[in-house]
C-alpha cells in the first residue's frame, strides 16, 4: 500500500477490523518511512469478469469451462494436467488484464489454440474443430493442410475475408 503522505510502499498493519456489515476490512497502517498512520479499506472485487459470446451475449468468465474444454481436447493425449492448468491460468490472466473486464470468446479461443498448437497438434485440431464449428469436411481438411504446411490458419482466414 502506498503511503498517502510520502508515497513509500512499505508499511505495517497496526490494527484490522471487520466492518459492521462484514463487507470490508478496515486496516490502520503505519508508514515505515515517515511513521504517519493512515486507514485503508479492503473489499471483495465484486464486478465479475465477462466473456462476450459470438451472438453478443455476455457470460461470467468460468475457469472450469475452459478446463473442461481442454480436458476433452486433450483426452488420451500426452498433455499434462500442469500444461492444461498453465493454459487456463494464461486465459484467466488475459481476461483479468482487460481494461473493460471482458474479452470476446473469439480472442479467448485463439489464445487457447495458440497454446495447444505448441503443445500437441492433435489436441489443437480437436479444440479447433469444436471452437471453429467446422461446417463440413472441407473446412476440417483446410485446417489440417494449413497445419501440415506450417502456415498460420488464422492469417489465411483473415486474408480471405
Amino acid at each position: 500500500m502506498k503511503c498517502p503522505y510520502c508515497a513509500f510502499t512499505q508499511d505495517k498493519v497496526i490494527d484490522s477490523r471487520e466492518s459492521k456489515d462484514a463487507n470490508s476490512i478496515r486496516r490502520r497502517r503505519e508508514c515505515e518511512r515517515c511513521n504517519k498512520r493512515f486507514t485503508t479499506y479492503e473489499r471483495l472485487d465484486e464486478i465479475p469478469y465477462m466473456v462476450v459470446k459470438k451472438d453478443g451475449r455476455r457470460e461470467n468468465f468460468d475457469r472450469q469451462k475452459v478446463l473442461t474444454g481442454l480436458l476433452h481436447s486433450c483426452q488420451k493425449r500426452k498433455v499434462s494436467v500442469t500444461q492444461m492448468q498453465e493454459i487456463v491460468d494464461a486465459v484467466e490472466a488475459f481476461v483479468i488484464d482487460s481494461p473493460e473486464r471482458e474479452r470476446t470468446t473469439a480472442s479467448v479461443g485463439e489464445l487457447i489454440m495458440a497454446r495447444l498448437k505448441d503443445i500437441d497438434t492433435v489436441a489443437y485440431i480437436r479444440f479447433a474443430s469444436v471452437y471453429r464449428d467446422f461446417k463440413d469436411v472441407r473446412e476440417f481438411k483446410q485446417e489440417l493442410e494449413e497445419l501440415l504446411g506450417g502456415k498460420d490458419p488464422k492469417s489465411k482466414r483473415l486474408a480471405s475475408r
